[in-house]
């Protein structure tokens, strides 16, 4: 018996989701359909992380055990990718050892949001991006994102059913001019709550365009209140860029 850990990458538009859903279209569903291929019996996968409906990943790493030995990580990959549809691909494979999981070993997690800040649409970008047409102040935004950094009760950011302890830890907000109509707004912690990213990026964005204050996060934050919120980011900008583990680079 060995185990893997898959790198893999996918585009969320057309998927429910990462985690397996009955009778929905997932990506940890189409991925352990593509290992029941390769080994003819049901096989589970454990994600590093779960993502909402149409958000995407570029780093997401999935473990799971295969009892075909004869299968070393690289043509465990080739395997994969033979079977996977196109809007799935698995970038690296690692042998891991049997006891790893994704899901606890991580030590940072990634995510990145893509903002399209112009007058007009892109139509080849529109899955990838938030098109947001309307002038955003880019260092008031920095700044309220400082508030948010170190240690704090995020239910305010949260969404949903989410009963995890909603203490949680912002290690860096970081937000770049990628080009001159297109921000990137990158989010690292070790583990975040339901669309905690996403309304991290909402708030922020209010923040731009001068609808709340710089200060008023901080309020939010104590307020433990979603409802406070001025908003949400929609899925499609965010990507789950990346996995920080110990055991191998992603």
């Amino acid at each position: 018996m060995k185990r893997f850990a898959a790198v893999v990458s996918y585009d969320g538009t057309d998927y429910f989701g990462f985690q397996n859903q009955p009778d929905m279209r997932t990506v940890q569903g189409v991925f352990e359909e593509a290992l029941e291929r390769i080994h003819k019996f049901s096989i589970s996968s454990q994600g590093a992380g779960r993502t909402d409906t149409g958000v995407h990943g570029y780093g997401q790493v999935i473990a799971f055990d295969s009892t075909l030995d004869r299968l070393g990580a690289s043509t465990m990959k080739d395997a994969l990718n033979a079977n996977l549809p196109s809007d799935v691909y698995v970038r690296k494979v690692h042998e891991v050892t049997e006891n790893f999981s994704p899901r606890f070993a991580a030590k940072n997690r990634i995510y990145h949001y893509y903002i399209l800040n112009s007058s007009e649409p892109d139509i080849f970008r529109r899955r990838f991006v938030w098109w947001f047409p309307y002038p955003l102040d880019i260092e008031s935004m920095r700044r309220a994102g400082g508030h948010l950094l170190g240690e704090h009760d995020f239910t305010a950011f949260r969404t949903g059913k989410d009963d995890r302890n909603p203490v949680r830890t912002v290690s860096a907000i970081r937000i770049i001019k990628v080009s001159p109509h297109l921000i990137l707004i990158r989010v690292e912690g070790i583990s975040f709550l339901k669309r905690m990213v996403r309304n991290i990026v909402g708030t922020l964005v209010k923040v731009g365009t001068g609808g709340v204050s710089e200060e008023s996060v901080e309020e939010f934050l104590s307020s433990r209140d979603r409802s406070c919120l001025p908003g949400t980011a929609p899925p499609q900008g965010l990507v789950f860029y990346k996995v920080v583990f110990d055991e191998f680079e992603t």
